[in-house]
């Protein structure tokens, strides 16, 4: 049986308040942030807790993903590498491992569902570029939002939330999906990322039967350069102002589990712009290690696989 490295790669986090200047310096490319910038991270990682649940889910994701990959397949074993962007164990050390081991091919996962060149595309560069260094093949995975058992858990997981509002108040109530915002200046180059977030809107609200869905961004970063919007604080307000809406259900789902973004960026500064606007803040659920969800990613990885490699395809 083929041994295959499966390098599972995400952004990272802070493990401990020490690693956040660290952290935050490497984001900015070895320059460290101003004190008023770092105590803001700090205070938001603060009010989540302290640390940020990503360390620990992406390791459980990673670990569900390998072992289904090990069910559904029965001619290659996947051995498990996490290689991280801003924090160890970097992708270059996994892949370091990888090599140490003995194992001659890789199959990368980056864990967001869309694809973009600022983002899937930089990993997956990096990770192909340093590979090759070491003579080790990389097949990369460049999306898998268009997976129906992605788009299934997010069905479900939006249904939850309008289940809670009573149905005569749906006529009311906007669905916000959402991903992290990137930098306007990939529009110029075409990038599929925005046109790939509303793909995804319209299979989700095709499913659901709930004409009130928006697409929105959020968690840009602080660069002084124009990002992609509306941002989703924005557009809660307009959609109250303009169309009355009481009730929103965000759905962040170019994100795979609860982090940062989603507990600061959507649970407080989301829930206090409706508070504000005296309006009902629910969210999705996120997917995490959800087998469904899960599932969706490792047919993809399988069926990238094989059409890379020239291989039949699987269902």
């Amino acid at each position: 049986m083929k041994r295959v490295a499966l390098l599972c790669m995400s952004y990272g986090t802070p493990y401990k308040e020490e690693d956040i200047l660290p952290y935050y310096t490497h984001i900015r490319h070895g320059h460290e942030p101003s004190h008023e910038a770092y105590i803001d991270l700090k205070d938001r990682y603060e009010y989540i807790g302290g640390v940020s649940p990503l360390a620990t889910t992406t390791e459980k994701q990673a670990e569900t993903l390998c072992h289904t990959l090990n069910s559904m397949t029965n001619d290659i074993s996947y051995e498990l590498y996490i290689g991280l962007k801003h924090i160890h164990p970097f992708i270059e050390d996994a892949i370091d491992d990888i090599s140490a081991e003995g194992i001659d091919e890789i199959v990368s996962v980056v864990l967001t569902p869309h694809y973009s060149s600022f983002s899937v595309e930089m990993y997956n560069q990096r990770a192909s570029q340093y590979a090759n260094e070491k003579n080790i093949k990389v097949t990369t995975l460049d999306q898998f939002y268009k997976e129906e058992k992605f788009i299934q858990y997010w069905v479900d997981s939006v249904n939850t939330q309008l289940n809670l509002i009573p149905e005569e108040a749906h006529q009311k109530t906007a669905i916000i999906v959402s991903a992290h915002s990137l930098p306007e200046k990939i529009l110029e180059h075409n990038d599929p990322y925005p046109s790939q977030l509303e793909e995804t809107a319209q299979l989700i609200q095709s499913r659901i039967g709930h004409n009130h869905v928006f697409n929105g961004w959020q968690s840009e970063g602080n660069t002084g350069e124009p990002w992609i919007g509306p941002d989703v604080q924005d557009l809660t307000q307009t959609l109250h102002e303009q169309y009355d809406y009481q009730n929103f259900i965000y759905v962040p789902l170019g994100f795979t589990c609860e982090h940062l973004e989603v507990l600061y960026d959507n649970d407080y500064e989301c829930k206090k712009v409706c508070d504000d606007l005296g309006c009902n803040y629910y969210r999705a659920e996120m997917p995490g290690s959800n087998q469904l969800f899960i599932e969706s990613i490792a047919n993809a990885v399988i069926n990238n696989y094989k059409e890379k490699n020239h291989l039949t395809a699987v269902n």
